[in-house]
């Protein structure tokens, strides 16, 4: 008898029709041929993610899903993406936080040759290239604009930067290029916002599309060994990583950008007082609902067996309010929201047979989120079943973010940690699951890993407030039997190593077995030397130049 998750793989196979390559029609699911299917079923797509729906379809073989690590190789990409556009091409942008004066080759403000994001985009905007710009609005910072509560006047301030950016050799008294294509995005949950950091650039027709955690700000800009950046005069890194995208997945994140533009584009008008509280000024400028960007069909960039979704989180109203009959529906979302991280998040740990790897802020919930939306549960029976369960959470707090910033974070496992997750566990089931920070950095990566076949890289945080949507967020997920999943853990561990990925050491961490001993001794091969991973040379080629990961005790 056909399991339950094989015959919802299998359907998923055919249900998308248009939405899906073709090439996926080729895609077999066989029978398990043992009891547990999860760890035998031979098709990463049927293994580790749901089924389909026609607005989370999956895109096999005919999409690029390619990782990029850290801030500095990110802005990077899309400071190549971004040149030579013209008419007719189009450039949208969505940010937690888009930084109107930061340069993308990192160039300090007083360097002759420094190239602001405001005056680069203003000139495509009067050049002909269709801009877009979205910025996260707190919905409940927008209600108290007095203080600069949780970074709403600060996106205030850079909107109307944008708004009022003249590039040079513009007609006098022509409106600003970008003076109608930037929105503050208000809507969803009160305590929310619109977190998702995605950019997508279309040349001739052709889509590449980023999707990760990384904000345009200059402070991303930053590359192992990270260490070039201070913080309370301490030395301060930024750990992140986003994904580029091209072929029909990147012209479904152009889709989605479009459509949540719509959304914010028709939001109920909002005032606000920017210097004279006398004097109200609308959040938005009035904007009509704009004509979709429809891309022509994307070419196909041939991936083997590679299956790519493109993943939302959304709160279940465009306006919320305490009170009901305030409340507003979205135009276009359903509305219950949309949970399609949290659902393929839990599938793949449910599927997990050898190891989850999560690299996350705080590794903790915060005020806003759902216990139904929790994926603690899953990490509890994934370490009951043997699975080696690591999550890796930052040694130094993002200064944006409330607290002592001089002050190390993750010094214990924290308290939701404890309860949710250790305490369910029986002492040998325990051993199972470590908790790691890294000194001197912020990891601000959204990263999941799973049995070197499945990866999850984007905005949304492990915690259910990104889980539900309180948080609106896009990810993107890859399934694959190829190697790239195991060439992107070999390169992240590498980095948290601080040692180079040589010919030498490469099979030591390409060998699953052996690379898991970084964690626990415990789980080192049998046989192997109890100085592997603690010593140089321990294996071959190892040669770290410090070391900054710490393993975080688990008592109070």
């Amino acid at each position: 008898m056909i399991s339950d998750h094989l015959v919802r793989a299998a359907t998923s196979l055919v249900r998308c029709g248009g939405s899906r390559s073709t090439s996926a029609a080729r895609l077999t699911v066989a029978l398990p041929s043992a009891p547990d299917h999860r760890r035998v079923a031979p098709t990463p797509v049927a293994r580790y993610f749901p089924a389909d729906t026609s607005d989370c379809p999956t895109f096999v073989g005919d999409s690029e899903w390619h990782p990029l690590v850290d801030g500095a190789e990110y802005l990077r990409e899309l400071d190549a993406a971004l040149r030579g556009l013209r008419s007719g091409d189009s450039v949208q942008m969505c940010g937690l936080a888009v930084d109107p004066t930061v340069d993308l080759a990192g160039r300090p403000a007083g360097d002759p040759q420094h190239d602001s994001l405001a005056e680069r985009l203003a000139t495509l905007a009067a050049a002909g290239v269709t801009v877009r710009i979205m910025m996260a609005a707190r919905v409940i910072a927008s209600r108290l604009p007095g203080p600069a509560l949780g970074g709403f006047r600060t996106n205030v301030q850079r909107a109307s930067a944008f708004r009022t950016a003249r590039p040079a050799g513009l007609t006098a008294g022509a409106p600003p290029p970008l003076h109608a294509s930037v929105l503050l995005d208000y809507s969803g949950a009160l305590v929310g916002s619109n977190h998702a950091k995605v950019v997508v650039v279309v040349r001739s027709g052709v889509a590449t599309a980023f999707v990760g955690g990384i904000d345009l700000v200059g402070h991303r800009l930053d590359a192992q060994p990270h260490n070039r950046m201070s913080l309370s005069n301490r030395r301060w890194g930024w750990h992140d990583a986003a994904v580029r995208l091209r072929g029909p997945a990147a012209a479904r994140v152009s889709d989605v950008l479009g459509q949540r533009w719509q959304e914010a584009a028709t939001l109920p008008a909002k005032l606000y007082p920017r210097r004279d509280p006398a004097r109200l000024v609308a959040l938005n400028p009035p904007v009509e609902r704009i004509t979709p960007i429809v891309l022509p069909a994307q070419p196909a960039v041939p991936a083997g067996d590679t299956a790519v979704r493109i993943l939302r989180s959304i709160y279940e109203h465009k306006v919320d309010s305490f009170l009901p009959f305030r409340r507003r529906e979205w135009d276009a979302l359903p509305p219950a929201g949309v949970h399609e991280v949290y659902e393929t998040l839990r599938d793949a740990i449910e599927a997990a047979g050898q190891y989850v790897y999560v690299e996350d802020q705080y590794l903790q919930e915060w005020p806003g989120g759902r216990r139904r939306f929790e994926l603690y549960p899953q990490m509890v029976a994934a370490a009951r079943r043997g699975v080696k369960v690591v999550l890796v959470g930052s040694g130094v707090r993002d200064p944006e973010d409330p607290g002592l910033h001089w002050r190390p974070i993750n010094r214990r496992v924290n308290r939701h940690l404890r309860r949710r997750l250790l305490a369910e566990l029986s002492p040998a089931d325990r051993r199972n699951v470590v908790v790691y920070r890294v000194d001197h950095l912020t990891v601000h990566s959204k990263l999941v890993l799973v049995d070197d076949q499945f990866a999850c890289i984007g905005s949304a945080n492990l915690f259910s407030r990104s889980m539900s949507g309180v948080d609106s967020e896009v990810s993107t997920a890859v399934a694959t039997s190829a190697s790239l999943v195991r060439d992107l853990r070999v390169r992240v561990w590498a980095e948290h190593l601080r040692t180079s990925v040589t010919d030498e050491l490469r099979p030591a961490l390409e060998d699953l077995t052996t690379a898991l001993g970084i964690w626990d001794p415990g789980w080192r091969r049998a046989g192997a030397p109890t100085s592997l991973w603690r010593a140089v040379g321990q294996p071959a080629g190892f040669a770290p130049t410090e070391s900054v990961l710490r393993r975080v005790p688990s008592g109070r």
